[in-house]
């Protein structure tokens, strides 16, 4: 029943479990809302109660870290069935691009159980290990978006040379006027409403950020760096300073100081959810692009695999790399090798065309996929599957980024504040609030400055080391 849904293509995959990350972080942020707290009552035949009344059975908040913990779970679970698996032609590789039902049917199983182990647990979960992988995903994520940056100003100018086209060129302009124009706007709101008189840390986050953006950006075109990576420029500048510039605003926007802090006198309901759904945007991204990066390397070392074993084939005469000087020498050798469907007058002909100048060379490379799809559709493979030499991508690694990053999607919905379980508020405006509740923190705030410390150190180390290794 569950075989229909197989999706062999490594793309299709990907985007399969990017959706029940999706559903998961969205069934996750309704959690916190009124209606979905009802409804959880509603369905679970008042078992579940999320009025916390009864210590035992109150989730409230912490129904964010049992859903994500479940998504969690799940991703840990088949990252270590896939240790190893290199083709997919194993029977583990079904585990991966196949069996869509059954996944989907533990998936919510993990989920429905997470309501049934107790509070402490969850707490403890939420308050340490929650924590230290959401941070290991933002430096994964910081990591990623300096390679991206890099990577979208090559990618626009090898499109450029290739195809001359202005397109390319004032694409690349445009987004990086478009990304400096950013940083700067939201730097001045920034200094308008969060840098008051008596506000002297935020003053020095957004003018230290400044400063720091200042620097990055006569750092990437400076004599010495533009020598060792000339594609090195203001492109990649503009997107770190543009993101840099908006982890502050999120850190000084959770700062909790009513006369620093516009959002925390009751004005800034709609800026909150901004900041959440910006967060979430990036999420996904930043797991969109992980997988890509990963496809894209594992695609480059199947192909060095392959040529290198092509290189090491012995001039038998009957290899798709044989040519009319090895037919000749190896006329007078033993054949050990049953011959392939490589082996016919066909190839040879061929062989001679291109040599001829009649066919072009590539005839011999299409005429070799032909055979492997043929090979593999005997098999029982799908002629369609992309990862027919290899798997494009490490499933474990997959995996491993999707745990963490539900972790972050967790820290992210909660403001990254410190969960406690019993006891009176310490805030007097969440008096009868309920008995798991989140109290404030600097956290939030700090985990942001932080990142974005660290990003322009990722981003001045890619500048600096092609200098120091020459």
């Amino acid at each position: 029943m569950f075989k229909s849904c197989n999706c062999q293509s490594s793309i299709a995959t990907r985007v399969g479990f990017a959706i029940i990350f999706c559903l998961d972080a969205l069934f996750a942020w309704l959690s916190l809302t009124g209606f979905m707290m009802h409804k959880i009552e509603e369905w679970s035949y008042n078992y579940i109660k999320m009025d916390c009344k009864d210590k035992d059975r109150c989730y409230g908040v912490l129904a964010v870290h049992r859903i994500t913990f479940a998504l969690s779970l799940f991703h840990f679970i088949l990252g270590m069935m896939l240790i190893g698996v290199k083709d997919t032609r194993t029977k583990r590789a079904a585990i991966q691009n196949g069996w869509w039902g059954p996944k989907v049917l533990l998936w919510l199983l993990l989920t429905l159980l997470m309501f049934f182990i107790p509070n402490g647990f969850f707490v403890f979960w939420a308050n340490y290990f929650s924590l230290i992988f959401a941070s290991i995903f933002i430096v994964v994520g910081l990591v990623l978006l300096v390679d991206f940056a890099h990577s979208w100003s090559e990618t626009c100018l090898d499109r450029w040379e290739q195809t001359e086209s202005d397109f390319w060129k004032f694409t690349l302009i445009g987004s990086t006027l478009g990304m400096y124009a950013a940083a700067i706007a939201l730097t001045g709101v920034l200094y308008g409403f969060f840098a008051s008189s008596g506000c002297s840390l935020n003053q020095f986050f957004i003018s230290l950020n400044l400063a720091l953006i200042v620097v990055l950006t006569v750092l990437s075109i400076s004599p010495q760096v533009q020598e060792a990576n000339p594609r090195s420029g203001l492109a990649q500048s503009s997107m770190v300073a543009a993101y840099c510039t908006y982890l502050i605003a999120s850190a000084v926007m959770n700062r909790d100081n009513a006369e620093c802090n516009p959002i925390t006198r009751g004005r800034g309901g709609s800026a909150k959810t901004t900041t959440v759904v910006l967060g979430a945007v990036f999420t996904f991204l930043a797991i969109a692009y992980s997988t890509s990066r990963a496809a894209t390397q594992s695609t480059t070392l199947v192909g060095k695999r392959r040529a290198a074993l092509n290189e090491s084939r012995p001039p038998s005469g009957y290899g798709p790399l044989a040519t009319r000087e090895s037919l000749d020498n190896s006329a007078g050798a033993v054949v050990t090798d049953q011959p392939t469907k490589k082996d016919s007058l066909r190839i040879q002909a061929l062989m001679a065309a291109v040599e001829a100048g009649a066919i072009p060379a590539s005839a011999l490379d299409e005429e070799e996929d032909d055979d492997e799809m043929e090979t593999r559709s005997e098999m029982g493979g799908d002629e369609d599957d992309d990862e027919r030499q290899g798997t494009r991508y490490n499933y474990s690694f997959f995996h491993f980024v999707f745990a963490i990053a539900a972790c972050y999607t967790a820290m992210l919905l909660t403001d990254w504040r410190f969960v406690r379980l019993g006891g009176p508020s310490p805030d007097p405006s969440e008096a009868g609030a309920p008995i798991a509740y989140i109290g404030r923190s600097t956290t939030a705030m700090w985990m942001r400055v932080v990142s974005s410390w660290l990003c322009i150190c990722i981003y001045t180390w890619s500048l600096v080391a092609p200098v120091l290794r020459k």
